[in-house]
Parts: structure tokens; C-alpha cells; sequence
């Protein structure tokens, strides 16, 4: 491994990186939020740099276990996190101010429309988001390290 394996590279998304700074000053994700509506920050290993990422995702979670929707607002592709999870689904996920460790899964099937339905009901823009792009939008499970 190279030495800047643990250096963190900071979004090229201007809101991104305001609320990741922000969350790191408070301590807590309750320092930011989407629309009003509760966020977790995912912290991950960039697929190409190698360098940590962080990106704040809608609070989805049921029994300790939390979803990622890889939505990007509807656009036809899918965020760049996406890829970084498929390269290494070893994540570090903040919620309020507890952090863990947990590992990345994408999901399809009945599962798939059983957090779907459970993601809209956190966050109902996502959607519309759905009907903004032919792809499906991704989804994947967080589920704590063991």
C-alpha cells in the first residue's frame, strides 16, 4: 500500500464537502441534514485514488442495518461512491455521532422492493428521482463488520 492510503480527499461536489466539514466539526451527523429530512455519513476507500471518501446518504435503517440508495438525483449515471463500494464494500458509517464499521452489498430482488419501499417512505424524493432516469436506481445494504 502507499502512504496516502489513509489521507482523505475531500469532495469536488461543493455541498458534499460542506457537510462532511460540517458533520466533523459538530461531532455528529445531526449538524446537517437533505431537505430537512436526517443523513449518515459513509467514509470509504476511493476506487481509483485509493484516498478515503466521504459522502452523506438519507438515514435509511431498520434493525442496525442501513441502506445507500445510489440515486444521484435522478441523473443517468450513477454517483462515483457507487463504485468505490463495488471496488471495497468495507465501509465506516457515522450515525449522530456513533461510528462502525459495517460491509457493502448491492441488493435486487424482493429485497430490493422491500428497502425500496422502506427508502421512499424515509426519503419520498427518491421517487421522483426513479422517474428521472432509466436506470434502476442502485441500492445497497450496510451491515455491521463482524
Amino acid at each position: 500500500m502507499t502512504s496516502n492510503t489513509d489521507e482523505y480527499a475531500p469532495s469536488t461536489a461543493g455541498w458534499v464537502r460542506e457537510q462532511v466539514e460540517k458533520v466533523t466539526e459538530a461531532g455528529t451527523t445531526a449538524a446537517v441534514d437533505i431537505k430537512g429530512m436526517k443523513v449518515v455519513l459513509m467514509t470509504m476507500r476511493g476506487a481509483k485514488s485509493g484516498k478515503l471518501r466521504k459522502v452523506p446518504v438519507m438515514r435509511v435503517e431498520k434493525d442496525g442495518v442501513y441502506a445507500a440508495f445510489a440515486s444521484l438525483g435522478g441523473a443517468p449515471k450513477n454517483p462515483v461512491w457507487y463504485y468505490n463500494l463495488q471496488a471495497d464494500p468495507n465501509v465506516t458509517l457515522q450515525d449522530g455521532e456513533v461510528s462502525k464499521q459495517y460491509v457493502a452489498r448491492e441488493i435486487d430482488g424482493a429485497e430490493y422492493d422491500e428497502w425500496w419501499d422502506r427508502g421512499v417512505a424515509a426519503y419520498p424524493p427518491y421517487a421522483e428521482y426513479q422517474t428521472k432516469t432509466d436506470r434502476k436506481i442502485p441500492i445497497f445494504l450496510l451491515e455491521q463488520a463482524r
